[in-house]
């Protein structure tokens, strides 16, 4: 059991690569983490038990801190709602948000879960990035995309937006 606290936040985990010559344990992981195709994406606590499911699937996917403004138009732009409808205000007030930065706010502070959020879908369908991948076998310390990449998971996530 480790002493250490959780880093606070929220994780944007998305996938980039596919199933094909992937561990079993590397795709039931990606399946833990609603993760079960390429270019979709999650938002998740930046807790100890998602950064070892992170290592587990590093070569699958990438992941970084996700900032306020990138969560927002994530939400506005690619949330959904079951029966394949847009996230509307409409449905945050009947789950007691009255507005989408509201709930943005209750995510980051740790007060909301997407995921315990009836009729709320967990991940996001996103487009390929504008101007493509660097790589997609190599991790970001060379030069690829797959890993860690601290806050410029916001400008890869506004480019498959």
């Amino acid at each position: 059991m480790s002493t250490k606290k959780d880093a606070a936040g929220l994780l944007a985990i998305v996938r980039i690569r596919g199933n094909v010559d992937q561990p079993k344990d590397v795709k039931h992981a990606l399946k833990l983490l609603n993760l079960t195709r390429p270019n979709h994406a999650v938002v998740v606590p930046n807790d100890a038990t998602h950064r070892g499911m992170l290592q587990k699937v590093k070569d699958a996917v990438t992941w970084g801190e996700i900032d306020k403004r990138t969560l927002t138009a994530l939400l506005k732009k690619r949330g959904k709602i079951s029966g394949n409808k847009k996230l509307t205000t409409t449905f945050l007030k009947q789950h007691k948000f009255e507005s989408l930065s509201a709930f943005v706010t209750a995510l980051l502070a740790g007060k909301a879960d997407m995921r315990r959020i009836e009729g709320l879908k967990p991940l996001f369908r996103l487009h390929p990035p504008r101007k493509g991948f660097k790589s997609v076998k190599n991790p970001v310390q060379r030069h690829g995309d797959l890993g860690y990449r601290g806050a410029a998971i916001n400008e890869l996530l506004e480019r498959m937006m």
